[in-house]
């Protein structure tokens, strides 16, 4: 297109291990962003879940009123990771919902804070990211209560979202363990990254810009190079196309 773009500006990402991430194209440039302001460090209790009376138990988009899009990460990884993707979405005024696997807060509690410090959501990906749907009652309400106890414990309340692991959606038991923990929704999305699948920052791009649309919910993933690569194309895109990255809890408020 003949123009430097916010992502030629602002080069390749590093992460803890100094490993540079190579540039992608993007059409808007930072400046074209109007950056919100720096948000107060969450320092109380953390929000808790809250019902959305007329949506489904189940949530894989907005009712899509507004132009505004929910990106939701999976938490677990190289804490690097994390701490590189938060920091591209914040600098872009963007918000985003992390899913935390309950092993991965034991192992890296301070990130809890951190993302609720930035303005995000923080919700329960369940304590071992085990495949959920096929345990037996008892292990797979273990599992939520597992991730529920430690969000407790680090930001004073059990996170704003459960999202079930290694599945879209939840079983009709797990729906039913979910809300007997506290949680009124299940958080599903219609936009799968495949990011896990380590295709490459490009292809990780085209993906999200092929199928996301105002209200949608975008499954993506802390721990994937891949993802950091992407990143700040997905929100130029996101940009360029009149769409807001919001936390869930604003999407659907």
């Amino acid at each position: 297109m003949g123009r430097v773009t916010s992502t030629d500006r602002r080069g390749a990402l590093r992460i803890g291990t100094g490993l540079a991430l190579a540039p992608l194209a993007g059409c808007a440039t930072a400046g074209d962003r109007e950056p919100r302001p720096p948000r107060t460090p969450h320092r109380g209790p953390a929000p808790g879940p809250r019902a959305f009376p007329g949506l489904p138990v189940q949530i894989a988009h907005s009712p899509r009123g507004r132009r505004e899009v929910a990106l939701t990460f999976h938490g677990q990884g190289d804490p690097a990771t994390a701490r590189a993707l938060l920091g591209e979405a914040e600098r872009a005024g963007a918000r985003v919902t992390v899913l935390a696997v309950g092993t991965w807060l034991d192992e890296h509690p301070a990130l809890a804070r951190r993302v609720l410090d930035g303005g995000h959501d923080l919700g329960n990906h369940t304590l071992n990211h085990r495949a959920v749907n096929s345990l037996p009652e008892a292990e797979a309400y273990a599992e939520i209560t597992g991730c529920a106890d430690r969000l407790r414990r680090l930001t004073g309340d059990i996170g704003s979202w459960f999202r079930p692991s290694r599945a879209e959606r939840a079983t009709p038991l797990v729906v039913r363990l979910a809300r007997r923990a506290g949680y009124p929704h299940v958080l599903s999305y219609d936009v799968d990254s495949l990011d896990f699948t380590s295709p490459g920052a490009p292809a990780v791009t085209r993906k999200v810009a092929a199928e996301v649309r105002a209200g949608s919910v975008v499954s993506l993933h802390f721990g994937y190079a891949d993802t950091v690569a992407a990143l700040p194309a997905v929100l130029d895109d996101l940009h360029r196309r009149g769409l807001r990255a919001v936390t869930t809890t604003e999407l659907l408020t």
